[in-house]
C-alpha cells in the first residue's frame, strides 16, 4: 500500500504524456539521372545500394504521397528512379545490395555482364546482403530493378518504382544526352478501382521536369520503360531517329543508314531505346506516352480527388514538357497559296441506342458536308501548306491534335500549351472555331484526334485519317483503302474499323492494284510506300 501514491502518479504521467508515432520515412527524391552514383577508381566502380521504404510524392511535392519500398544509395537520400549506375565500358561493378524491408523477401535483376546469358536474378530475405562483381559488358542502356516476394505475381500491387538506369558508355568521348525512367506503382484500391502513380524520372504531369531547349541543337535521349505496362512514346512536332532499341539484359544498335525515323514507338515491357532529334523549330511541345490511361488525370494522377475543369487539367503521368527557344529574330517562314478545308464538329445519334457520338464533317470548297464517325479521310499535298478551320458545334470545349505532322507549335492542338510564351492556344470553346496553319513537308499517312477530353471524345469518333499525297498523286476511294482503328468506349474494349465492329468482305480483283491511288496505276507511291507515322520495330531488329 505504501507504494499505492506512487504508482498513482506515473499512472497519471502515462495519461498526458504525448503519444510518440513512429517517425515517417524518409522522402524519396526524384532522381534526374545526371549524376551517377557510387565511386569509379581504377576501372572498378564500387557502389552499396539498399532497399527500404520511403515516402513518394508523385505529383507536387505537398501533395499526397505513398509509403513505398524505393532504392537508396547508402547514405543517401532514396530515389526513384533508382540512384543511376553509368560506367564506360570495361568499367568492373562491385555492386552490394542489403534488403532493408522488414517483412519483404525481394528478387534483384539486372547485377550482372551485359548482355546477360540467360537468367539473372538472386532473391534477398530481410536484412540480407549480396556483393556482385562483374564486368559491365556491351555499351547500351539497361536498368536494373527488384521485385516484391520474389515476383509480381505473389502481389496484386505494382512496384515498378523499384528501378533503376544501368547505362555503359562506349569508350572515348561521349555526346551529352539525358535519360528518362518510366517507373508506375499501382494497387487496388478496392473492387472496382485501381490507383495508380506513374513517373518520369519520380514525378508525374504537370511536375515533370520541363525541358529547356535551343532551335537546332541536336538531343540524344535514352528511354528505359522499367514498368510492366507498354508505353508508344510520341514526339509533338518532330521526328526522332532510333538509334538502339533493348532490354534489361541487352541492346542491339542500328547501323547508320538504317536507324528508323519516327514520331512514335510502342516501348514493350521491361525495354530500352536511345534515340536523338533536332528542334528546329521553337514553341511548348511534348513528348508522351500515347495511351490515354496514362496521360488524363483520371486515370493517371494518384490524386484524383483533386481534379479541376480538363479545360485546363486534361493532362496527366507520362508526360514531358518542352520548350524549344526562339534565336534572335525568329519568325515563321512563308506560306504561300495554301489549300483550305472547312471541319466541323458536332454531337450526333447515338451510337449504340444510348451513347452520344461525335461526328465531323470536311467541307472543301465546292462540296457538301457529309457527316462521319469516325472523322472522314482529310487529304492534303506534299508541300502545299494547309489551312483548316476547326468549327465547334459541341457543348463542350475541343481542341484538334494533327498526329505525325511538322508544324508550328501555335497550331499543333493541346490547349494550354502550344504556342510559345505568353502566346498560347486555347480550347475551341462551344459556338467558336480555330484556324489550324498546317505545315507538310511529307508524304504520309497520319491521322488526326481530339486532345482535350480524351476518353469521352476519342471514344465518341472524334478522330480520322491524314493522307499526304504526293504532288499530282491521284487518289481514288474505290481503291485506295484507307482502315482507322479505334475504340467502341471509354469502358468497352470492343475494337472498332472505320467505326463498325463488323464488315462485309472486301472483293479485291485478282491483278488489280486495289490497294493502289487508281486501278490502272503503277507508281510505287500510289501503292502506298509512303513513310510511317508511327511505327513499332521489333527489339534489334
Amino acid at each position: 500500500m505504501r507504494f499505492a501514491p506512487q504508482l498513482l502518479a506515473l499512472c497519471c504521467l502515462a495519461a498526458v504524456l504525448p503519444h510518440r508515432s513512429p517517425a515517417p520515412p524518409d522522402r524519396a527524391r526524384p532522381n534526374d539521372n545526371r549524376v551517377p552514383a557510387g565511386r569509379l577508381r581504377n576501372g572498378v566502380l564500387t557502389i552499396a545500394l539498399e532497399v527500404r521504404t520511403a515516402r513518394w510524392y508523385p505529383g507536387a511535392d505537398d501533395g499526397p504521397s505513398i509509403d513505398l519500398p524505393v532504392f537508396a544509395e547508402v547514405g543517401q537520400a532514396p530515389s526513384i528512379p533508382g540512384p543511376l549506375i553509368r560506367v564506360p565500358a570495361g568499367t568492373v561493378i562491385a555492386a552490394t545490395v542489403t534488403n532493408r524491408l522488414a517483412d519483404s523477401t525481394i528478387m534483384l535483376q539486372g547485377f550482372a555482364t551485359r548482355p546477360a546469358e540467360g537468367p539473372d536474378s538472386t532473391t534477398l530475405a530481410p536484412g540480407e546482403s549480396r556483393t556482385f562483381r562483374f564486368a559491365a559488358g556491351a555499351a547500351g542502356t539497361y536498368f536494373y530493378r527488384a521485385r516484391l516476394g520474389g515476383h509480381r505475381g505473389n502481389s496484386p500491387t505494382e512496384s515498378e518504382q523499384l528501378a533503376g538506369a544501368f547505362v555503359v558508355d562506349p569508350p572515348g568521348r561521349v555526346a551529352p544526352d539525358r535519360i528518362f525512367v518510366i517507373n508506375i506503382w499501382g494497387a487496388p484500391k478496392d473492387s472496382l478501382r485501381y490507383l495508380n502513380a506513374l513517373g518520369l524520372n519520380g514525378k508525374a504531369w504537370p511536375h515533370t521536369e520541363r525541358l529547356e531547349l535551343p532551335v537546332g541543337d541536336s538531343v540524344r535521349w535514352r528511354i528505359i520503360n522499367a514498368s510492366d505496362r507498354p508505353h508508344p512514346m510520341h514526339l509533338h512536332g518532330f521526328y526522332y531517329e532510333v538509334r538502339a532499341l533493348g532490354t534489361l539484359s541487352g541492346d542491339t544498335a542500328y547501323a547508320p543508314g538504317r536507324r528508323p525515323v519516327v514520331v512514335t514507338v510502342d516501348m514493350e515491357p521491361g525495354s530500352t531505346m536511345a534515340m536523338a532529334w533536332l528542334p528546329s523549330r521553337p514553341g511548348n511541345w511534348l513528348f508522351h506516352c500515347h495511351i490515354g490511361y496514362h496521360v488524363i488525370p483520371e486515370a493517371a494522377r494518384y490524386d484524383t480527388v483533386a481534379l479541376t475543369s480538363h479545360d485546363h487539367d486534361h493532362m496527366a503521368g507520362l508526360v514531358l514538357g518542352l520548350h524549344v527557344s526562339a534565336p534572335p529574330n525568329w519568325a515563321p517562314g512563308p506560306r504561300p497559296d495554301p489549300a483550305r478545308l472547312r471541319m466541323e464538329v458536332a454531337e450526333g445519334p447515338p451510337h449504340d441506342g444510348t451513347r452520344r457520338t461525335i461526328t465531323t464533317a470536311i467541307t472543301p470548297p465546292g462540296e457538301p458536308a457529309v457527316p462521319a464517325w469516325p472523322g472522314p479521310v482529310l487529304l492534303a499535298e506534299r508541300g502545299r501548306p494547309l489551312d483548316v478551320t476547326v468549327v465547334n458545334r459541341l457543348t463542350q470545349s475541343t481542341t484538334i491534335h494533327w498526329h505525325g505532322l511538322e508544324l508550328d507549335s501555335y497550331w499543333d492542338g493541346v490547349a494550354g500549351w502550344s504556342g510559345m510564351g505568353t502566346s498560347v492556344a486555347r480550347p475551341i470553346a462551344p459556338a467558336d472555331s480555330f484556324v489550324a496553319h498546317l505545315l507538310v513537308p511529307r508524304a504520309g499517312t497520319f491521322i488526326y484526334h481530339t486532345h482535350l477530353n480524351d476518353l469521352s471524345q476519342l471514344s465518341a469518333g472524334l478522330y480520322g485519317p491524314l493522307l499526304v499525297l504526293e504532288p499530282g498523286e491521284p487518289y481514288d476511294p474505290r481503291h485506295d483503302h484507307v482502315f482507322t482503328i479505334g475504340a467502341d468506349s471509354p469502358d468497352d474494349d470492343r475494337v472498332l474499323v472505320n467505326g463498325a465492329g463488323t464488315h462485309p468482305a472486301l472483293t479485291l480483283a485478282a491483278g488489280s492494284p486495289s490497294g493502289c491511288a487508281s486501278s490502272t496505276s503503277t507508281s510505287p507511291t500510289a501503292c502506298g510506300s509512303r513513310s510511317c507515322a508511327t511505327v513499332r520495330p521489333p527489339p534489334g531488329g
